[in-house]
Formats: C-alpha cells, sequence, structure tokens
C-alpha cells in the first residue's frame, strides 16, 4: 500500500462518503472508488460495505483506521514542529504518560519546563504503558513515564518515583478512622481492581493469602476507582498520587499494610542521543513528584 492509498481511505472514513472524499482530495469519485478498490486487493479484506449514496465501513476498516490515522497525527507533528522551529527557533518535545501520572504529576511539571524554555512545544500522549514503550523504541516520543515497564527492546528504563499503596473507600467506610488497612480488613469487601495480567494487579493480588475480598469491579485506571469508591461502589488499592492530585470529596485514603510499592519509571530510547529538552523535563517530573509527595505530608 502507498500513501495516496491511505489518504484516500482516510478521507472516505473521515467524511462517510466516496464523493464528499473526492471533493476534498481534488480528484474524481470513480478515481477515488479504483483506489479504493486496490487497497481492498492488497490487504486481502473489503473495508467498505457500499450502499447508494454512502458506504459503510466494515469492522475491518474501522481497525485499520486507528492505526492510520496515528500514523497521519504522526505527520501533522511533524509539520507542526517544523513551522515551531521556523517561527520560534524552537523544536517540539513528545511526552507520553500513563493516565494516572498524565493527571497528577505531569501538569505541574509541564509547567517547570515551560518556565525555562517557553517556545518548546510540547506534545502529550497518553495511553497503556505497553503502548508508550512502543512509541519510545521507534522514537515517537522523547521520553516517556510509565507504571510499569514492558519487555521492549530499544527501551531504556529507570525508577523516577516509588511510593506505597493506599486504599481509598468513602470517608463513611467503617475502616476510614483505622491508621492503616490490613489484608484481613478487607475480607467480604466489595473490591476494585486494577486490570488482570498488570504489574500492579499481581503485586496486589499477592498481599492477599487468603483472599476474602469480593471482586465486583475492574479498571484499568486509578482515577476510576477512586471516583468509583467516591460513590460507594467499593474499595481498592492506589497509587497515593492519583489520591492527593484529584482531590475528591467524600474520599478518604488509608495507608496499607504490608507495604505494595507503585512505582514510576521513565523510559527513553535506548539509542536516542543527548536531548537536553528530555533531561530538563525529566528533571521537572522529579520535582512535580517530589512536591506532590510533600503537600501530602504537610496536609
Amino acid at each position: 500500500m502507498n500513501f495516496k492509498q491511505l489518504e484516500t481511505f482516510r478521507a472516505v472514513m473521515l467524511t462517510g462518503s466516496m464523493t464528499v472524499a473526492a471533493q476534498q482530495l481534488h480528484t474524481s469519485q470513480p478515481n477515488v472508488s479504483r483506489i479504493i478498490g486496490k487497497l481492498e486487493a492488497e490487504v486481502g479484506f473489503e473495508l467498505f460495505d457500499r450502499t447508494p449514496g454512502r458506504v459503510v465501513p466494515t469492522k475491518a476498516a474501522e481497525a485499520l483506521f486507528k492505526d492510520v490515522e496515528r500514523a497521519f497525527i504522526g505527520l501533522d507533528s511533524v509539520s507542526e514542529s517544523a513551522r515551531a522551529i521556523r517561527d520560534l527557533g524552537a523544536g517540539t518535545l513528545r511526552v507520553a504518560a500513563a493516565a494516572s501520572i498524565s493527571m497528577s504529576v505531569l501538569p505541574l511539571a509541564i509547567r517547570l519546563f515551560s518556565e525555562r524554555y517557553p517556545r518548546v512545544r510540547i506534545v502529550v500522549a497518553t495511553s497503556e504503558s505497553s503502548i508508550i514503550a512502543n512509541w519510545i523504541a521507534t522514537q515517537n516520543c522523547d521520553v516517556g513515564f510509565v507504571s510499569y515497564v514492558p519487555d521492549k527492546p530499544g527501551v531504556k528504563a529507570s525508577v523516577i518515583h516509588t511510593e506505597s499503596a493506599v486504599c481509598v473507600m468513602p470517608s463513611g467506610h467503617r475502616l476510614a478512622r483505622k491508621r492503616f488497612v490490613q489484608p484481613q480488613d478487607l475480607n467480604a469487601e466489595r473490591f476494585i481492581s486494577l486490570p488482570s495480567g498488570s504489574a500492579s494487579r499481581r503485586a496486589v493480588d499477592a498481599a492477599f493469602v487468603d483472599d476474602g475480598r469480593t471482586m465486583v469491579l475492574e479498571t484499568s485506571h486509578a482515577a476510576t476507582i477512586c471516583r468509583m469508591a467516591s460513590e460507594g461502589l467499593g474499595v481498592g488499592l492506589v497509587n497515593p498520587i492519583v489520591v492527593r492530585t484529584m482531590r475528591l470529596p467524600g474520599v478518604v485514603a488509608v495507608a496499607f499494610r504490608p507495604d505494595i510499592p507503585f512505582r514510576s519509571y521513565m523510559l527513553r530510547p535506548q539509542l536516542a542521543a543527548r536531548d537536553t529538552h528530555a533531561g530538563h523535563f525529566a528533571s521537572c517530573m522529579r520535582s512535580s513528584f517530589q512536591a506532590t509527595a510533600t503537600t501530602s505530608r504537610r496536609g
């Protein structure tokens, strides 16, 4: 497949019409139809169900579109970087972060970084740790921050921050006044868990030898666990940085024993050249983590 085919496929997906796509691409509808037909022949499956006046993408087309759109976003980012270098004499720093980090310490780190490099444009991408590792390995992102380190060649990882898990629960919960919560305290409790197979989930489950929890909900994001706890749907163990920054009313975070470390990692491309901007951003992230921890101790 070539760029013209992907550009045409994207236009049809976005407009839902080969005629409108042809207008946007300054070509004819038969030409668009021909290009889509050749692309279908190359990939080996149908991309659209044709109906009078419109086309409906197949499930296979929707799956392909996700990767195509990601590639076009990358091209747009290159174009924006060129404009920034031309207009401002500065480049772009591409930062990827897991959702819990994006919603907690990342905004402060960006503010600290921008105080020193106000003309550097920052592009933030949020996804799962495994996807972020792939972005770093292929150098689509300059630096990444994740909650676990996937086994991905071409990536070097280092621990940037470590904290112990806390148990989140509604403020009126029977355990809310305890100094710390232990596994046996959660017997028969409705438990909101991190996803099966994740490193954090395995660490949490290992603390419950005689597991008496009632597993009722499972979600990928600590922020979602906190929000569900605020609605009285159960309790859960999360990284405390999320609790501090969300500050949800009606939610209490209690220390958990035994200690379960929640580590945050920085990822950099294995073969990347020395990058002053990425290096300074890492320092800003460390400062942001520390500032969040200090605020918690004072509170």
